[in-house]
């Protein structure tokens, strides 16, 4: 697939998505390693901050992801509806990871010894990333998206 989001034949979507997916995976591993009773802050602080650049990541990721949706072409009806299914639930994630971000800025986050709101938003992205992930490889592994000379 050819699209304006590509680089020598690459599509770029697939190469920055590693970014927003690792490091919001670490943020909710920090966040239990934390619940599991480690001492001080550092988790919370590492917690954040990999929250914060899986955010920009994302939205770094989901440029040129909406480039390919735009210019996509190819003949596989289910595509599309995988594509903009594939959107809808990167769209609530990242709103997920906008609150959670700012429920950490604002408030306690997750000093207590609890799961909170935070960590459990960060449990609900992570196991929506997984479903999104799954529909991302399904129109790459079954259909052929982004494979030359597969489309």
């Amino acid at each position: 697939m050819r699209t304006p989001a590509s680089i020598y034949k690459h599509p770029i979507h697939p190469m920055l998505i590693v970014f927003p997916i690792g490091l919001w995976v670490f943020s909710l591993a920090c966040d239990l390693i934390r619940l599991a009773g480690a001492s001080g802050d550092a988790w919370i602080t590492v917690a954040y901050y990999s929250m914060v650049g899986g955010f920009i990541g994302a939205l770094c990721a989901a440029v040129p992801g909406l480039i390919d949706l735009i210019y996509y072409k190819g003949g596989a009806a289910p595509v599309k509806k995988i594509a903009l299914t594939h959107m809808t639930i990167n769209l609530v994630v990242v709103a997920l990871y906008g609150l959670n971000i700012w429920l950490r800025t604002s408030g306690p986050g997750v000093k207590g010894a609890s799961l909170s709101t935070p960590v459990l938003l960060s449990i609900l992205g992570v196991a929506l990333l997984c479903v999104s992930g799954w529909l991302g490889g399904q129109m790459v592994h079954v259909y052929g998206v982004g494979v030359e000379g597969r489309e």
